[in-house]
């Protein structure tokens, strides 16, 4: 059995079984790298000349050795994009502590109050969905709004009796679709850092590639389904008790000052990370900001910091372990016979071979929950098939960057379905599974996997 292919689905089961991701990857790394023929050659030059003196055919001591060292190696490609999510969490969670998500309840909360239920409805339905692009891209807060913005609706959502899953399909919505196709903030880290930044490493050029022609398609999937959702699947009104909200994050105090220092520091992020291309230097400016208006004090700052790194760290953590498997799965010398053996079972068939790359990477990122984690496994894997079946660039952008998405909307795992769940089950009445994941799956997957493979064929 193919060595790739053989530790992909030994982690897809590992990560499906409930085995922690990290261990999960770690795990099918070594045991697809101890199976695979690797020349021995290769082996001894790689390690230290005492460490292979006289030996001639290296055993598996000698083999693990080796696997262990190119796994560090790889994971060194991942640190800049998980410090760059620490950062981004500390900014997010420091954003949080100004009052600007609470502030934005408010207002959200007072116009629910003096509106009509029509209005209301779609004030709601508008609000919630910007908050969840901004938080992807122009604040890139993530989900730590959520707990802050959602539970003091719900009353106000169940006196219009509107549907909690369609209001979770709506926050996925822009949870996900707004970093596959928008390069700032979480976009960038997905579209620059790991989708083109992947692909170059595995030998192709994307350097003429524009990433809004290349994900426009399979975007305009994800808003079919997001139209599907509203104007169809859930717009009847559904009955939902009121009953007590638990477990809530603790209300900020609003104050006009602290709100101005937010949007100063948004803003200067969002300008240091489109003019530097760094994250990193974004989100240390910002949290700076907050530091030096005395939003946050210095005796609060490492608190804020912590808590931040500990909202993003085990994104952070699949990143790396990640970069660690695909560096394992390059080095087995199993992608190229993949190749010929995909190309041979499928002919010159460009629809079968994007559809079976598609459903590949909706099974490993349903698995593994990440998108971002995804695309490094994959890219080792599609790169050089797409070259070998002559998909242009655009395609391969578009076939590799909708498959690491497919599966971030309806995994079990995934922060965009937990994320919705986390404000929308305060009272009990949401359950993730049923609520959440499927109509998630249902409306983005399906779509999204159509138009992906309508684009890989197209572009």
């Amino acid at each position: 059995m193919n060595p790739v292919v053989f530790a992909v689905c030994l982690m897809l089961a590992l990560s499906i079984a409930r085995v922690h991701v990290v261990f999960s990857l770690i795990i099918s790394a070594f045991a697809g790298g101890l199976m695979a023929d690797i020349p021995a050659a290769t082996i001894l030059a790689a390690l230290p000349p005492d460490a292979v003196a006289g030996v001639t055919e290296p055993g598996v001591v000698l083999k693990l050795k080796y696997l262990v060292k190119v796994f560090e190696e790889g994971i060194t490609a991942g640190t800049t994009t998980a410090l760059s999510y620490a950062v981004l969490g500390a900014f997010a969670v420091a954003i949080s502590y100004s009052g600007l998500s609470q502030a934005m309840a408010n207002v959200i909360v007072r116009r629910a109050t003096q509106g009509s239920a029509h209005y209301v409805k779609w004030l709601l339905i508008a609000a919630l969905l910007l908050m969840s692009i901004m938080s992807q891209n122009l604040i890139p807060i993530h989900i730590a709004f959520i707990p802050l913005v959602v539970p003091p609706l719900l009353v106000v959502m169940n006196r219009l009796q509107l549907d909690r899953r369609l209001l979770a399909c709506v926050m996925t919505f822009g949870l996900v679709c707004t970093y596959m196709f928008v390069p700032y903030g979480f976009g960038d880290i997905f579209l620059n850092k790991i989708l083109l930044g992947n692909i170059s490493k595995f030998g192709m050029d994307v350097s003429g590639v524009n990433i809004y022609h290349a994900m426009f398609i399979p975007a305009l999937g994800m808003l079919a389904g997001l139209a599907a959702a509203i104007f169809f699947s859930y717009r009847k009104p559904r009955h939902y008790q009121d009953l007590p909200v638990e477990g809530t994050a603790e209300q900020v105090a609003v104050k006009k000052e602290n709100i101005i220092v937010a949007l100063i520091a948004v803003s200067i992020a969002f300008l240091a990370q489109k003019y530097t291309g760094s994250l990193i230097l974004a989100g240390l400016l910002g949290f700076a900001i907050f530091m030096v208006s005395r939003v946050i004090h210095w005796q609060q700052a490492d608190t804020v910091f912590n808590s931040g790194i500990r909202m993003m760290s085990m994104v952070a953590f699949i990143m790396i372990a990640a970069n660690g498997f695909a560096a394992v799965m390059n080095a087995t010398g199993g992608i190229e016979p993949l190749v010929r053996d995909s190309v041979a079972f499928f002919g010159n068939s460009k629809a079968l071979v994007s559809l079976a790359m598609l459903l590949v990477g909706l099974l490993v990122t349903m698995g593994i929950g990440s998108s971002f984690s995804t695309l490094p496994i994959i890219a080792a894997i599609y790169v050089p098939i797409c070259v070998h079946m002559g998909f242009s660039p655009l395609a391969t952008v578009a076939i590799i960057g909708t498959a690491g998405a497919l599966g971030d909307a309806g995994s079990p795992a995934s922060d965009s379905t937990l994320g919705p769940t986390m404000g929308f089950n305060a009272d009990g009445q949401h359950n993730h599974v049923k609520d959440s994941v499927i109509p998630t799956f249902i409306h983005y997957n399906i779509p999204l996997l159509l138009a992906g493979w309508v684009a890989a064929l197209v572009l």
